[in-house]
């Protein structure tokens, strides 16, 4: 499905990507604070899709059965731990779990981008924006990149895994070097330095 035909022509709209841990949030909270440019993050649409109710939901318990419930849970919400767990240990699940919710994030992404027509510009974080082919949504594609050993140095930090569990999520994803023949600008944030933060301001 492609969106050409119907999201503004004049809206520019900057398709913020990059690795797991490669520094993403980061950038777009700057963006979003210091240019007052709204942000709308692939991944809450994510959130969104896996509460009780939506249909989704109901899609994913009918597909992994109860042991996929929080026990905790009066609401019987998903266990967000459990079910990364799955797809990171079989890839065809993977592959089912974002079948089901790239199109849905994809769509109603697009229908905020009309939303806020009237916005000249809008950052769209999506992590996964080549590999779920996002393209079309966007006007330019920003990379934001680290090494490998700092994107897995923080990912063992923030998500308490080990080394060889970080690598795996790392390699998972495709290359820095695939993703920069398909940008149009790549941010490197590496360290405190933030040399992206000149880059920014120049290009917005």
């Amino acid at each position: 499905m492609t969106y050409k035909g119907k999201l503004p022509k004049q809206q520019r709209r900057i398709g913020l990507t990059g690795g797991i841990a490669s520094g993403k949030s980061t950038i777009s909270k700057y963006i979003s604070e210091e240019k007052k440019i709204k942000v709308l993050d692939a991944d809450n649409y994510a959130k969104q899709l896996i509460i009780p109710g939506k249909n989704s939901y109901k899609k994913i318990i009918e597909h992994y059965g109860p042991k996929i419930i929080n026990k905790e849970s009066i609401i019987n919400e998903i266990n967000t731990s459990k079910l990364k767990n799955i797809i990171f240990n079989n890839h065809h699940e993977k592959i089912w779990l974002e079948n089901l919710l790239h199109p849905l994030i994809k769509n109603q992404m697009a229908n905020d981008c009309l939303k806020f027509k009237e916005k000249k510009t809008l950052i769209l974080e999506i992590p996964l924006l080549f590999e779920a082919n996002f393209n079309d949504l966007c006007t330019e594609i920003w990379l934001v990149k680290c090494s490998e050993n700092i994107q897995r140095e923080r990912l063992m930090k923030r998500d308490k895994l080990n080394k060889s569990e970080a690598g795996k999520l790392i390699s998972s994803q495709m290359s820095n070097e695939e993703k920069e023949k398909r940008a149009d600008i790549v941010l490197v944030n590496e360290n405190n330095i933030n040399p992206w933060k000149f880059e920014v301001d120049q290009l917005i």
